[in-house]
C-alpha cells in the first residue's frame, strides 16, 4: 500500500517541535524519502505539516512547523510523498512569504500558481562560468575597495546593536540587479516593518520577493527561509535569465535553529553546542550561489552577527571557510581592513575605470599609514609635516567614505579619491603611475587648501 494513503497512528515520542512515529513497513516503502512532508492530525481534527528529518529503522521523526501544542500521542500522521514546495511564478514578485511559504501580505492568493521544491542540490561545475561581472551597489567602500562580484557569496560580519539590517537594505535598494530575494530569520517585528517600508519607499518593491521569520513564528520555520529564497532566485535566473541578488539576514539566527532542533534530536553537539555538520548545512545554501553559463546569476549578501564580536566564534569561522571573503561592519562603519573580496580582481581594472587598482591600493596604503600617526599623536611622539598630511586624509577617508550612509556612483567615488589625496598630498608623493597621474590627479588642489 502507497505510505502516502495511509494514516499512521503509532507516535512514540514528542520532544520540543519533533514527533517520532513508528511505521512498520517504511522498509518495503518506496514513496517516503528525507526531507519529504506529512500531516499530522490532531482528535480535534486540527492539522499540522511537519517534514521528515530523520529515519531509523522503522522510526521516522517529523519535525512540526507550527510546534507541538496540542499534539498527543493519539494523533494521526499521514505522508505527503513530496518535499517542501513554494510557489514561482512573476505573480511573487511584490510579495511577502512566512517560513510555509503562504502570503502574509494580504495579496490575492497563489494557490494556482506552479511550485517548486525546495532544497535541491548545488549546480554542476560545468554549468558554471567564471565571475567576471560586477555589482554597482553605489557604496564606495564596496564599489571602490572591495567590489561584489555577481555569482559571489559574501557575509557581513557584525554585532548585535550595528546598523547592518539598515545597510543589508540599502544595498539591495541600489544595487544593480535584476531582481532581489530577501530572506529574514527570527527578525523583530520592527526590523521586518523596516525592510518592508524601505523597499516600498524607494520603489523597488515591485522586483522584490520577501520571505520572513519573526521571532514570534514557530523555530522550525526559520530553516525554510533560505532554501525557499535561494530556490525562487535559482528559478529566476536559470529560466528568465534574471540577475538575482539574494540578501539573507541572519545566518547566526538560522545556525541556532539547526542547534536547537539537533539537540531535541539527542545528536551529539560540537563546538559550543553546535551540530558537527553546521559546515555542511551553511556550504548548502552559499553554494547556490552562480553565474550560469546559460542563464542570469545567483549573488548571495548575507549577515552573520559575532556573539561577543567573536570571529572565532563557530558561526562566522565556518562561514569564512565557505564565502568569498567578508565585509567587516562595526562602530557603524565599514572597516577597510577587516572587510576582503576575494573575487574583486576579476573586475577591477576590466569592468572599471583603469585607474582603479591603483587609487583603492594608494587610498588605503595612506589610509594605513594614517592610523600610526593617531597612534604616535596618542602617545605625545612628535609629528613630521608628513604625519599632519597624514591625519588629515584620515578624517577625510573616513568621512567622504567608511560611512555607511554615503552613497555616490563607482566613476564619482573614483574622482573624490583622486580629489582627496589632491587635497593632502603633492602628486610626487602618491607612489603612482605617472600616466595616471597626469590624467586624474587634479593638480589645481593644493596640499592644506581650505576644504
Amino acid at each position: 500500500m502507497s505510505l502516502s494513503l495511509a494514516h499512521y497512528s503509532r507516535i512514540t515520542e514528542i520532544v520540543g517541535d519533533i514527533i517520532k512515529v513508528q511505521v512498520p513497513e517504511m522498509g518495503s516503502g518506496q514513496d517516503i524519502c528525507f526531507g519529504d512532508l506529512a500531516l499530522v492530525e490532531d482528535r480535534d481534527e486540527s492539522r499540522s505539516l511537519a517534514q521528515i528529518i530523520s529515519m531509523q529503522d522503522d522510526q521516522v521523526s517529523l519535525q512540526l512547523f507550527n510546534g507541538t501544542k496540542g499534539v498527543s500521542t493519539a494523533s494521526t500522521v499521514r505522508f505527503l510523498g513530496h518535499p517542501m514546495e513554494t510557489t514561482y511564478s512573476g505573480n511573487i514578485l511584490g510579495r511577502i512569504f512566512r517560513g510555509t511559504g503562504e502570503p502574509i501580505d494580504g495579496g490575492p492568493s497563489l494557490s494556482h500558481d506552479p511550485r517548486v521544491a525546495i532544497g535541491g542540490p548545488s549546480v554542476n561545475p560545468m554549468r558554471r562560468v567564471l565571475a567576471s561581472k560586477m555589482i554597482r551597489t553605489d557604496v564606495p567602500m564596496i564599489d571602490v575597495f572591495n567590489s561584489l562580484v555577481e555569482s559571489q557569496k559574501i557575509p557581513i560580519f557584525s554585532v548585535s546593536g550595528e546598523p547592518f539590517n539598515r545597510f543589508l537594505s540599502r544595498v539591495g535598494i541600489q544595487a544593480d540587479a535584476d531582481i532581489v530575494v530577501f530572506g529574514g530569520m527570527g527578525l523583530i517585528f520592527d526590523d521586518y516593518h523596516f525592510f518592508r517600508t524601505a523597499f516600498e519607499d524607494a520603489g523597488v518593491f515591485a522586483r522584490t520577493v520577501m520571505y520572513v521569520n519573526q521571532a514570534s513564528d514557530p523555530i522550525v520555520e526559520r530553516l525554510l527561509i533560505p532554501d525557499m529564497a535561494l530556490a525562487v532566485a535559482e528559478r529566476f535566473a536559470v529560466e528568465e535569465g534574471k540577475r538575482v541578488l539574494v540578501l539573507l539576514t541572519d545566518m547566526t539566527a538560522f545556525a541556532d535553529a539547526l542547534k536547537e532542533v539537533g539537540i531535541a534530536m539527542d545528536q551529539v553537539p560540537s563546538n559550543r553546542g553546535y551540530m558537527g555538520d553546521l559546515y555542511s548545512q551553511l556550504a548548502r545554501r552559499y553554494e547556490k550561489a552562480c553565474d550560469y553559463a546559460q542563464g542570469g546569476s545567483v549573488t548571495i549578501l548575507s549577515v552573520t552577527t559575532m556573539p561577543g564580536d567573536d570571529v572565532t566564534h563557530p558561526v562566522p569561522d565556518n562561514t569564512g571557510y565557505i564565502t568569498e571573503g567578508q565585509f567587516y561592519l562595526h562602530n557603524g562603519v565599514l572597516d577597510p581592513f577587516g572587510s576582503l573580496s576575494r573575487l574583486k580582481q576579476h573586475v577591477i581594472g576590466k569592468e572599471t575605470r583603469e585607474d582603479h587598482g591603483q587609487i583603492m591600493n594608494t587610498m588605503i596604503r595612506f589610509y594605513s599609514e594614517a592610523k600610526d600617526a593617531e597612534q604616535k599623536q596618542a602617545m605625545a611622539f612628535e609629528l613630521s609635516a608628513f604625519d599632519h598630511k597624514l591625519l588629515k586624509f584620515g578624517k577625510l577617508f573616513k568621512a567622504r567614505f567608511m560611512d555607511i550612509g554615503v552613497s555616490m556612483p563607482l566613476e564619482e567615488a573614483l574622482d573624490l579619491c583622486w580629489q582627496t589625496l589632491a587635497e593632502c598630498f603633492e602628486a610626487t608623493e602618491l607612489l603612482m603611475k605617472q600616466r595616471l597621474i597626469e590624467r586624474y590627479f587634479p593638480h589645481s588642489e593644493k596640499p592644506g587648501a581650505p576644504h
